[in-house]
C-alpha cells in the first residue's frame, strides 16, 4: 500500500517522516486486512494526494478517520464516491458540509455531488487516521497514520500561506500546535457528525467555515478559494 504514497509529497515530507514509520503502517494495514474489511480500498487511501499536490494546497479540512460503513470511504475526508451501493445513505457528516457550503455555491448542489472538485482546486480532504475497520470508528488510531498525518500538516504549516486549516473534531484540533495562527487561518469546530452540532456554541452546524474562511483570505490579499461543487 505505501508504495501508492506519491514521489511528489514524500520529497515535500523530507525529514518528517522516516521510511520506517510507513512500513510500520503499511504492515498494520496489510495484516488487518486479512482478518477484517477494511475502508477505503487500498487504491484508494492515498487518493487526496493525488488530487491535490502538495504545492497546491491552499487549505486543509482535518476530519478522525474514514467512513466504516462500505461504500463510503473513497480516500477524500468527508467526502463519498458519486455513486452509492444501492439503499446506502450519505453520511451524516457530509450532508451537513454540503448544507453549511451553501453560500458558496453558484447553483444548486448536485444530487451525486462528491467533494472531489475541492480536492482538485487545492484542498486537501485529510484524516488524521487514514485507514478503519469495518463498524468500528478510531480501530486504527495509534497505529502510526498520526506520524503521516502529523508531518503534513507541519509541512503544509511551513509553506508561506496563508493557508486554511478547517479542524473538525478533538482528532483534528489536536494537530492545532503544529500551525502558526499569525501566518494562517485555523477554524476549528466539533466534528460534523456529533450530535451536539447545533446546540454547542463550538459546533458544526452554523459555523460557516467556508465563508469565514475567505473572508480571512481576503484580509491578507489572498484570492478566496472556489469552494463550489457544481
Amino acid at each position: 500500500m505505501i508504495e501508492r504514497f506519491p514521489d511528489g509529497w514524500r520529497r515535500a515530507l523530507g525529514s518528517r517522516i522516516k521510511s520506517s514509520d510507513l512500513a510500520v503502517i503499511d504492515r498494520f494495514v496489510s495484516k488487518a486486512r486479512q482478518n477484517h474489511d477494511v475502508y477505503p480500498l487500498d487504491e484508494w487511501v492515498f487518493a487526496a494526494f493525488d488530487l491535490t499536490s502538495f504545492e497546491s494546497v491552499r487549505a486543509i479540512v482535518l476530519g478522525q478517520d474514514p467512513y466504516y460503513q462500505p461504500g463510503l470511504a473513497c480516500g477524500l475526508a468527508f467526502s463519498v464516491p458519486a455513486e452509492l451501493p444501492r439503499h446506502q445513505k450519505r453520511p451524516l457528516a457530509f450532508r451537513r458540509i454540503l448544507a453549511e457550503s451553501g453560500p458558496e455555491q453558484n447553483g444548486e448542489i448536485p444530487e451525486d455531488a462528491t467533494l472531489e472538485p475541492w480536492a482538485r482546486n487545492g484542498v486537501l480532504l485529510l484524516n488524521t487516521v487514514l485507514t478503519v475497520q469495518h463498524g468500528d470508528a478510531g480501530s486504527h488510531a495509534g497505529q502510526g497514520w498520526e506520524r503521516l498525518t502529523s508531518a503534513v500538516v507541519g509541512a503544509v504549516a511551513a509553506k508561506p500561506g496563508p493557508i486554511v486549516f478547517l479542524l473538525w473534531g478533538e482528532a483534528a484540533k489536536s494537530k492545532a500546535g503544529l500551525i502558526d495562527p499569525s501566518r494562517h487561518i485555523v477554524i476549528t469546530s466539533a466534528h460534523p457528525s456529533a450530535r451536539l452540532a447545533r446546540s454547542d456554541p463550538n459546533g458544526f452546524l452554523g459555523s460557516q467555515p467556508f465563508s469565514r474562511a475567505n473572508d480571512e483570505l481576503r484580509k491578507r490579499g489572498a484570492p478566496p478559494i472556489n469552494w463550489d461543487l457544481g
